[in-house]
């Protein structure tokens, strides 16, 4: 998919505080008089004017990339010939928000990629540069018809005031360009569609400050929209987030920085994009004269490393140098004292795959120096880890690259407040079992302080490029999670980008510390920082690059298996799964719920604080149910699974394969036992009745949606054609014959049927009823610019209905039998009832 040039190139935040003199919004830095010496004299009145008639006396200048003067209320740039035509990147971020909808100061707003023009009649125009296509020879006839179909919008005119002193600049007047709400250096129109937000109200916006340095201009603005509360509708993609200031004023006021800077001239080489390594990438079309078909550039994210010109010999005997800039993270001086070194060691533990790429001290975090005034949080030559007062329960980590060549410019790490609450409530449920620091509602420092080091790894880990490996922890056989020396020493998944947060499957008797239960940076990380960063030095071609990594892939994963990607996009594996461990989700999960099971009878003694009105109670009980039922999940997903293992031809074997039929029947087996045999020790009175009404039962929700899962058309489709692909399959006759023997154990034995399961019964044959019957369906789907309506698959056109309906003809005959010889009168009320149900399914009334 091309990536319309926002986030292509990366920006420039840097923040430009103005020209400083201003008492009313003062700016760091110091200023310095404009000269006003010989300038060239208008050449007519209608032309740009003498350079000491725009820029007088008055003026407060700001030498830097663009170079700015403030004279009175008007602000200029005054733009070198020498960066006419090149790119650059305006990168716009919140300072400071409206409270109470989610976003923050330090957070993206809009990026743009940019470029100057002088135009015809005494105009600069600026343009927006859309990356889509690019000829690879500008000497080619090709390299027309690529100018004819991809013209960049002008975004602005300037008429030009003024030339420079010595004819070699422009000057521009930027103050209502500033004021106003220009799209390239303002909010992004989606997020105004998401706020509400209405026209700009001019006389309550303003530029507040523009500072220039030597490689970027920064411009902080005050922004006021009209607003109004908005509400969620169905057909708003958008949401319905608004601001509570938005009903008291009608209004709502931002304070936002827009920061540019170029882009090197020169581009940094690419790395092609591999399936087989997880890096975030860009793309766009290349096109040449001697191709028969397009080619597609698709290529990594990554920082530029490169080793020193004096390092070069030691770098190729294979000694450890240090690059020629070191990546560099500041922390936020909002964040907490305490936390900062967790912070600061959460980056700093990159190092360690650094070296593997040949670097040595390749990244480091430091503390923001809050003396130094020249100094903005928003600069785009710093990357910070931003923190957010906030109770959203998360962090997350952008970066901001270059369009051209996917080099990484900056990153603002957001880092909400609350994240320590999802990081308490995951270590207590996964590990309190036996870990008994994470018996209590709030952890020591040093415990929570390492909670947040392994989160800040992650994140930084993002920044660096690389993306979710999901499939990471199915590469370890689940026995060795509970084997203290193994796991101790190479941690329960190979990757820290995988959401496999704590070793849930240790057991008491394990006896495994801290270090095997916490996530780290792994052998693949390693790996993938070493086959990103390590600079393939001399004058080889993008291509050949390609072929020896393509290599190194092969080489690799031969030799350590432990090195395995696996999307965070994959719907089908049962190998790629957020939040699972090892390469079995029954065995991983049946020790979960065994810890689970120990967990939940000591949930009043460890959640208990004085004057709590049982709300830690209800929290904690909550967090329980979220994991097992996550770990129902991990289960389903087994059945009607599909692996893939992306290939390169040099490889052995298929790129698809189907899950084998005994670990599908392993699924169904486990979740008859585990669900649909009711879980009473989640139904524990003396728990429930400190806290929930009993009007609602979430255990049969839960079997309810994990039928409709299992028995999804979409699921049964995959399984019939699975049995097309390979031999000995999992059909869809032997999963509803496993489920009948799960969910119905009480015919022929004359056993009584207990609410819960006369529920599920009920659930199941409406299920199967949805599926020989099915409704008419409309999928609803929004491209951007309008909504489609589809229909949706129909299974009338496949074997599930013929089947459901043999199934059901047989469960009808043995609910029948069982019915007439029950002793237990709700039992047979119940069965006639779902013979009832059955009849009605195969013979439908019109």
């Amino acid at each position: 998919m091309k990536k319309l040039l926002l986030p292509l190139a990366a920006l420039c935040c840097i923040e430009f505080q103005a020209l400083a003199q201003d008492k009313k919004h003062p700016g760091p830095g110091s200023d310095t008089t404009a000269k006003t010496s010989s300038a060239p004299k208008e050449s007519s009145k209608s032309g740009p004017k003498a350079y000491k008639d725009v820029i007088t006396a008055k003026a407060i200048t700001k030498q830097g990339l663009f170079t700015v003067h403030h004279v009175d209320d008007k602000w200029y740039f005054e733009i070198p010939d020498s960066l006419i035509g090149r790119e650059f990147m305006g990168i716009t971020r919140y300072t400071r928000t409206p409270g109470g909808a989610g976003i923050y100061g330090g957070e993206v707003a809009n990026q743009q990629t940019m470029r100057w023009e002088k135009g015809p009649d005494n105009k600069l125009f600026l343009r927006t540069v859309t990356l889509i296509s690019i000829a690879k020879d500008s000497t080619e006839p090709i390299y027309r018809a690529v100018r004819n179909s991809y013209m960049d919008p002008i975004a602005a005119a300037f008429d030009i005031k003024a030339l420079g002193a010595d004819s070699t600049s422009t000057v521009i007047d930027v103050t209502e360009f500033f004021k106003g709400d220009n799209q390239v250096v303002s909010l992004d129109p989606n997020i105004k569609k998401a706020f509400s937000l209405g026209g700009l109200a001019s006389d309550r916006s303003y530029v507040e400050y523009i500072n220039s340095y030597p490689i970027n201009t920064e411009v902080r603005t005050i922004k006021t929209w009209s607003s109004s509360p908005s509400s969620p509708s169905p057909l708003n993609p958008f949401g319905g987030r608004s601001f509570p200031a938005a009903g008291d004023a009608g209004v709502v006021t931002f304070e936002i920085n827009t920061s540019f800077i170029m882009l090197p001239k020169t581009p940094m080489k690419k790395r092609l994009f591999d399936p087989r390594v997880g890096f975030f990438s860009d793309d766009y079309t290349v096109f040449s004269d001697d191709q028969q078909k397009v080619e597609e550039s698709n290529f990594i994210v990554r920082w530029r490393l490169e080793p020193k010109d004096e390092d070069l010999d030691k770098f190729n005997r294979g000694e450890l140098v240090e690059p020629k800039k070191q990546i560099v993270y500041y922390i936020d001086p909002a964040t907490p004292k305490k936390w900062r070194p967790y912070l600061i060691q959460g980056v700093n533990d990159w190092n360690k795959a650094f070296e593997q790429a040949g670097f040595k001290n390749a990244i480091i975090a430091k503390e923001w120096p809050e003396s130094d005034t020249t100094m903005s949080l928003e600069d785009a030559r710093y990357s910070v880890i931003r923190y957010f007062a906030s109770d959203i329960e998360n962090a997350y980590g952008p970066n901001i690259h270059d369009p051209r060549s996917g080099e990484i410019l900056e990153s603002h790490v957001g880092w909400y407040h609350n994240v320590m609450e999802l990081l308490h409530d995951w270590y207590f449920i996964q590990t309190a079992a036996v870990d008994p620091k994470a018996r209590s509602m709030k952890f020591d420092d040093t415990l929570m302080g390492n909670l947040i080091r392994f989160v800040s790894s992650h994140e930084i880990g993002h920044t660096l490029g690389l993306r979710h490996n999901m499939g990471s922890s199915s590469t370890v056989p689940v026995e060795l999670l509970r084997n203290k020396a193994w796991v101790e020493a190479h941690g329960h998944t190979p990757s820290i980008m995988d959401y496999a947060r704590f070793n849930y499957v240790a057991q008491p008797e394990d006896s495994i510390s801290e270090v095997g239960l916490f996530p780290r940076i792994g052998d693949y990380d390693r790996w993938a920082i070493q086959w990103g960063y390590h600079p393939i030095l001399g004058n080889s071609t993008d291509k050949d690059d390609k072929k020896t990594l393509s290599k190194l892939i092969i080489d690799s994963l031969n030799h350590n298996p432990r090195l395995f990607f696996g999307t965070e996009t994959n719907s089908y594996d049962p190998r790629e799964q957020t939040e699972d461990l090892g390469d079995n989700s029954m065995k991983a999960s049946a020790y979960g719920i065994k810890n689970l099971k120990r967990i939940i009878v000591h949930l009043p003694e460890w959640t208990k604080e004085e004057a709590d009105t049982y709300d830690n109670l209800e929290h904690m009980y909550q967090q329980l149910y979220n994991q097992f039922q996550m770990y129902m999940i991990h289960v389903i997903k087994n059945v009607g699974g599909i692996y893939e293992t992306p290939k390169s031809i040099e490889q052995p074997g298929d790129v698809y394969t189907i899950n084998p039929k005994a670990r599908q029947q392993e699924a169904v087996a486990f979740l008859n036992e585990q669900l649909f045999a009711t879980p009473t020790w989640l139904l524990d009175k003396n728990i429930l009745n400190k806290f929930s009404n009993p009007l609602n039962e979430s255990i049969s929700d839960l079997q309810d949606n994990v039928l409709r899962s299992l028995l999804s058309t979409a699921r049964l489709e995959r399984m019939i054609i699975a049995g097309n692909r390979a031999s000995d399959t999992y059909t869809v006759s032997a999963l509803l014959s496993d489920l009948n023997k799960g969910i119905f154990t009480e015919l022929g034995t004359g056993k009584t049927i207990d609410n819960y399961r006369r529920n599920l019964q009920k659930i199941y044959i409406e299920r199967l009823d949805a599926l020989l019957n099915p409704q008419a369906t409309a999928i609803v789907s929004f491209n951007g610019n309008r909504l489609s309506i589809t229909n949706g698959r129909d299974p009338v056109k496949s074997d599930i209905p013929s089947v459901v309906r043999a199934n059901l003809v047989s469960l009808r005959n043995r609910i029948k039998a069982t019915a007439a010889t029950s002793g237990d009168e709700l039992t047979k009320d119940h069965l006639l009832d779902l013979s009832e149900r059955i009849t009605n399914a195969l013979e439908p009334k019109k």
